[in-house]
């Protein structure tokens, strides 16, 4: 259990620790010598540490290890085995000493093994083929939360900082790779090396880096840094992309943060595989990413893939200062690098590539974490962790979305300028060491931000969303007056909630332009805004609230849509189709907004309202009647949209054209639109003239249809396939058919050893996402099978995740069963999430097919 933390003598204090303040680890030197083909290592760790008060045992993390010798030294020759006591539960061990250690410096040595794992979690192997066909295993390590444990004896947890010393002995002809580059190489008898890495700075143990294989590089130089893309061999030329945006990337931020990068490199070591748990890691100078969100293949890789290329690396960047340089303190306080990172990435890519949609992206995930804000299952962006599974279970979308969106709405309140010094004094201040949340908003506040302070409190220290009902206009003097009153937006408690309130400020618009900004303060605020028009709350969409205008104000916005910005449009459709579904107003008003949509709108917006269309068509399932009417709507209106941008890329064309086609193609197909099936059927006659960015829209096409020979022969090219990113989408395809049987049959090719360890998973998954009782069945009755195939990390959200989708009241009862026997009830919060969901959808489901039926009975078949 975690218990309070205490202060030790560097005046640093914990908020939580799972470890006695006895002893401060000051520098660790690992040496680690792996026996990959048994999945097996040993190591040996020497441990600067400090004694702050007189013990007979020192206590550290270490999980899955077998203990050897154990000596600790100190002055004057002393020198004092120890006896290791292992407390698997809780991840730790005790080496217990014959007699009390006295305050003061000791040299702590521990021969050690443990495991490498074939699950991306701690130590971990991924097998691959090299160009000539031949197998390879690379070794990776990934310690984010609590991993490090397993890979050497520490004090695992991110307020330890300490130096780190870290050498490897792997066959000569691999590369390793570390946080720092290679100080020494020693060549060692049996054709082995011994790679000896620099020092690091003070950093956690969570950031610690090894990989090793049959690597190729690819480098450059940024000021004083090199910055570089390591691969599994042969896999050079498909790193260029994200070379490219590395190096752009980091001049911006050593420009924005005011803090130059400190290391000498900054590398992204790219490796074969998947994650349930994570798709990238910010370890301190040596980021690692999965192939498939880092290469650009061109036999599979999508323009929306090149543009996360972008955006995935941003993300990881923004953490070598956000995390890694300056560190939470505790895991409660992990929104401030994730929240951050990823609005960074968000205002890079929109930075350099404005044409991209950045702007509409931010109001999709602001979407998103509304999505999961709304249920009484939320928590706090600041939330408490007190277990290793909670650590794993925060990595969420209240962290990350809800954060990114927190983070943007008060950049807006305190101003680019004012927000941007902040963050170079909050980076100057505490480089090197660790932070709580409020040491950001001091920051700030002190750059110029007065108030901020009370804002973010609200929005990070307590759950849930403000809903902000809009009371009559009045025009009054050349101005629009109008009451907020301020309530609590829920999907389950609406009709049985109290209320929370938030200071939230609030921008708003008349349609004449003229634009007014305020801070609500309690449940009613008045405000005025120069102008007669129509008025538009959450200008811009920066803000976190969702808006419950009056029957006729939202009649006179709909009647405008075409005149709003492309990111007010987003925010106002996304906005009323949800007040709609929860019950707030009929779902009229948020079809009618969803009928609006031009023709010509923002690629973007077309494909978020393709998307609800396709939610409509998906509703309706097991009533054809109605899902014809549905499709007939979504080939009128998207059919001809397709058929201007054309179905396969155009030289030259806008960037938003390339991303939406395989959404058209997709939902299209889908729905049974007759020309894409044919030129899907056409296509896959012969695959390997596909295009490389629509290869994966257009077999997916043919694999959701599928019948048995045609899923046979995807068998066939996902057998063939030669580069790793490639064959891990075709397996995955193969679980994407309507039909049963042949979603039944990917089940089971899922438990051999066929897709591979990491790739299996990914099958069940896509299985789930077409026929989610079966997935959850069939992992339920192959419990110990299917658990191999996941890592540890993510294991909850992974079985959650499968009856994610499922409209059966049985689904809640088989995951209430599985949770109560084994799961603590301190750690369902992802089964409890995804259990209220179903619930909710199914008590929401008669009066939205209802008031649909009704809506499309008057309204399918008219233009907008």
């Amino acid at each position: 259990m975690a218990q309070p933390g205490r202060p030790y003598e560097d005046g640093i204090e914990s908020s939580v620790t799972q470890l006695p303040r006895t002893a401060v680890p000051r520098h660790y030197a690992v040496r680690i010598t792996p026996d990959a083909a048994h999945l097996r290592f040993m190591g040996q760790v020497a441990i600067d540490l400090d004694i702050v008060q007189t013990t007979n045992s020192v206590t550290l993390n270490a999980k899955e290890l077998a203990f050897g010798d154990v000596t600790i030294r100190g002055a004057n020759g002393f020198a004092r085995r120890g006896m290791p006591i292992i407390d698997a539960p809780h991840q730790t061990a005790t080496l217990s000493f014959a007699a009390p250690l006295a305050p003061g410096r000791y040299r702590l040595d521990i021969g050690y093994g443990g495991v490498i794992h074939q699950q991306a979690n701690g130590f971990f192997a991924l097998d691959s083929k090299a160009p000539d066909g031949s197998p390879r295993r690379s070794l990776y390590t990934q310690f984010e939360a609590a991993d490090a444990r397993g890979f050497v004896p520490s004090w695992d947890e991110p307020d330890y900082k300490a130096y780190w010393d870290l050498s490897a002995i792997i066959p000569a002809s691999q590369m390793a790779v570390g946080n720092l580059p290679a100080a020494r190489t020693e060549l060692l008898p049996g054709g082995l090396k011994r790679v000896t890495f620099a020092t690091t700075p003070l950093m956690s143990s969570y950031l610690l880096f090894l990989g090793a294989g049959d690597f190729g590089r690819i480098a450059t130089r940024v000021g004083n840094t090199e910055v570089a893309i390591t691969m599994t061999k042969g896999n050079e030329i498909k790193a260029r992309t994200a070379l490219d945006a590395e190096a752009q990337v980091l001049s911006y931020y050593n420009d924005y943060f005011g803090t130059p990068y400190p290391l000498p490199k900054l590398e992204n070591i790219a490796g074969p595989g998947q994650s349930q748990f994570f798709g990238a890691m910010e370890n301190w100078g040596a980021i690692f990413t999965f192939e498939r969100i880092l290469l650009d293949d061109p036999a599979i890789t999508s323009d929306r893939d090149r543009q996360a290329i972008f955006g995935v690396q941003a993300h990881e960047m923004a953490h070598q200062w956000f995390g890694d340089l300056v560190t939470m303190a505790w895991w409660d306080d992990l929104w401030l690098n994730e929240g951050f990172a990823s609005w960074m990435a968000s205002r890079t890519t929109e930075h350099f590539h404005p044409d991209w949609g950045a702007d509409l992206d931010h109001v999709g995930a602001r979407d998103a974490a509304f999505g999961v804000d709304a249920f009484a299952t939320t928590h706090p962006i600041v939330q408490s962790v007190r277990t290793v599974e909670q650590a794993n279970q925060a990595f969420d979308t209240i962290t990350y979305e809800k954060g990114e969106s927190v983070i943007s709405m008060l950049e807006g309140f305190a101003g680019s300028a004012v927000w941007q010094k902040g963050i170079q004094a909050y980076v100057a201040k505490h480089q090197y060491s660790n932070t709580r949340t409020d040491d950001l908003w001091t920051a700030v506040e002190t750059a110029g931000a007065p108030g901020l302070t009370r804002i973010a409190h609200d929005f990070t220290l307590q759950p849930g969303i403000p809903l902000l009902r809009v009371g009559p206009t009045t025009c009054l003097n050349g101005m629009s007056r109008v009451t907020l009153a301020q309530d609590q937006y829920s999907e389950d408690r609406n009709d049985k909630l109290t209320a929370l309130t938030w200071r939230v400020p609030v921008r708003a618009l008349t349609l004449g332009g003229n634009v007014m900004s305020a801070v609500t303060n309690g449940r009613m605020t008045s405000v005025s805004v120069p102008g007669c028009s129509p008025l538009l709350l959450n200008a811009g969409q920066t803000g976190y609230y969702r808006t419950l205008y009056q029957p006729v104000q939202i009649a006179a916005l709909t009647k405008a849509y075409a005149r709003l910005g492309a990111v007010d449009q987003y925010g106002l459709l996304t906005d009323n189709l949800a007040l709609s579904r929860a019950g707030y107003q009929p779902v009229a008003v948020g079809l009618d907004l969803l009928a609006a949509v031009p023709a010509d709108a923002n690629k973007k917006l077309t494909g978020r309202a393709l998307a609800q269309w396709g939610a409509i068509y998906d509703m309706y399932e097991g009533d054809p009647a109605h899902r014809a009417v549905v499709a007939a709507e979504i080939e009128r209106r998207f059919a001809p949209l397709l058929a201007r941008i054309g179905m396969a890329p155009r030289p030259g064309e806008p960037v938003l054209d390339a991303t939406l086609r395989p959404t058209l193609i997709a939902e299209l197909g889908t729905v049974g639109d007759t020309t894409v099936h044919a030129k899907a059927r056409r296509l896959f006659a012969s695959a390997a003239t596909i295009p490389g960015s629509l290869k994966a829209t257009w077999l997916g096409v043919i694999a959701k249809n599928a019948d048995a020979g045609t899923w046979e022969q995807l068998h066939v090219l996902a057998k063939g396939a030669s580069g790793a990113v490639e064959r891990t989408t075709y397996y995955e395809l193969l679980g994407a058919a309507k039909d049963d049987g042949l979603a039944r049959r990917a089940l089971d090719l899922a438990l051999t050893d066929e897709p591979g360890p990491t790739v299996s998973s990914a099958m069940i998954s896509t299985v789930a996402a077409e026929h989610p009782e079966m997935a959850l069945d069939f992992a339920l009755s192959h419990l110990d099978a299917v658990r191999k195939l996941v890592d540890t990390s993510g294991w909850s959200r992974f079985l959650a995740g499968l009856g994610s989708g499922s409209r059966k009241r049985a689904t809640i009862d088989k995951l209430d069963v599985y949770a109560q026997a084994n799961v603590a009830a301190s750690d369902r919060k992802p089964i409890e999430r995804v259990t209220g969901v179903i619930a909710t959808r199914i008590a929401q489901l008669p009066r939205m097919k209802s008031e649909t039926s009704a809506w499309l009975a008057g309204h399918a078949g008219r233009r907008s």
